[in-house]
């Protein structure tokens, strides 16, 4: 008996693909609603003083109490549990957003080098909180630092092989280096947790850094959505790019400095010793089962979705660091796509 022709075989193929790409939508949908209610909560939390956002508020309190009654739990209630969870909803979208183009770039070195040069931010937003008497953001000295350590980075790059692994290892050690040494040299004249910076608490979490992460990421997600062409064309082609006449220089460094604005916010949740992991892992779970970049990025971000609401329930429910937890689902959704897949990854369209 002769085998399906190609046309029989793509006909029966073409209703699988619809229902991929509707339950793909559906995910991408869902994470978006919980996104922008997260970010309606951090509104509300911020002008909760005022007539009509009281009255939301207040309605926002009662359903956390009610999800304390229906699951036996005494946390959403908490306002400071909520803010920690929007901003973990936040990096959910975020980080596999740029970490999409970083992945396929071979850059996932570079969120592990910005980290810790945001890391050195913070330590120097100690020592000037510690010795001058100043109460601002330690999120803020860490962002500006972080960028121009993107800067740095990109200046480094371009000058040695592109993106060559050399220039980057200095500035993961030597930024972390420079952070150590200044937590040591202020030791004992501040109260920070720095342990908190480091492995990730939802305590290090403030209303003023939660807001800022709100505010960081609807940057990233506009940055990305305006530049998305000119980001693929230089993922997949530089030299066709630059032959182009695009500004490949602006781009890399505007991807550099994305990369930085979600380190930072994501470091809250994380910490600087695991915020890399979810630039990575769930685009890495997302290439298994992707058959363009675009789908990529969906898939992407519903596993960081995952990965975060999953690390928050472990979090949650054994007492855990949050970062530890978000990190170790997100390694257990790259395991199961691995699985799932039933094959090893193939080449990624860069088209739609």
């Amino acid at each position: 008996m002769s085998g399906d022709s190609p046309t029989e075989t793509g006909l029966r193929a073409e209703p699988k693909r619809g229902r991929r790409r509707t339950a793909e939508l559906v995910g991408i949908g869902i994470t978006g609603v919980v996104a922008v209610g997260m970010l309606g909560f951090l509104l509300l939390y911020w002008a909760q003083d005022l007539p009509v956002a009281s009255d939301l508020y207040a309605a926002f309190r009662s359903l956390g109490r009610g999800m304390d009654t229906a699951f036996g739990t005494n946390v959403f209630r908490h306002p400071i549990m909520w803010q920690s969870m929007a901003v973990g909803v936040l990096v959910g979208v975020v980080a596999p957003l740029v970490g999409s183009f970083l992945v396929h770039r071979e850059m996932a070195l570079i969120g592990e080098t910005l980290a810790h040069t945001a890391f050195a931010g913070v330590a120097l937003g100690i020592l000037v909180t510690s010795s001058t008497g100043w109460n601002g953001s330690l999120l803020l000295v860490a962002l500006a630092v972080g960028i121009l350590g993107a800067l740095a980075v990109q200046w480094l790059t371009e000058r040695t092989d592109a993106y060559g692994d050399v220039p980057i290892a200095i500035m993961l050690s030597g930024s972390f280096a420079v952070g150590t040494l200044i937590i040591s040299y202020g030791d004992g004249l501040t109260g920070v947790n720095v342990e908190g910076f480091l492995f990730g608490n939802l305590a290090v979490v403030t209303p003023e850094g939660a807001r800022l992460m709100g505010a960081l990421s609807l940057i990233v997600v506009a940055g990305v959505a305006m530049t998305y062409k000119q980001l693929l064309f230089i993922t997949f082609d530089e030299q066709a790019a630059r032959v182009a006449r695009l500004n490949v220089t602006g781009y890399n460094t505007l991807l550099v400095v994305l990369t930085a604005v979600v380190v930072v916010g994501a470091m809250q949740v994380l910490g600087v010793i695991l915020v890399a992991a979810m630039l990575v892992v769930p685009v890495a779970a997302a290439s298994q089962v992707a058959r363009s970049f675009r789908e990529t990025m969906y898939l992407g971000v519903i596993f960081g979705q995952l990965s975060v609401l999953g690390g928050f329930a472990v979090s949650i429910g054994f007492g855990l660091p949050s970062g530890g937890s978000i990190v170790v689902t997100a390694i257990a959704v790259y395991l199961a796509s691995v699985v799932g897949s039933g094959s090893s990854v193939t080449a990624v369209s860069a088209h739609g």
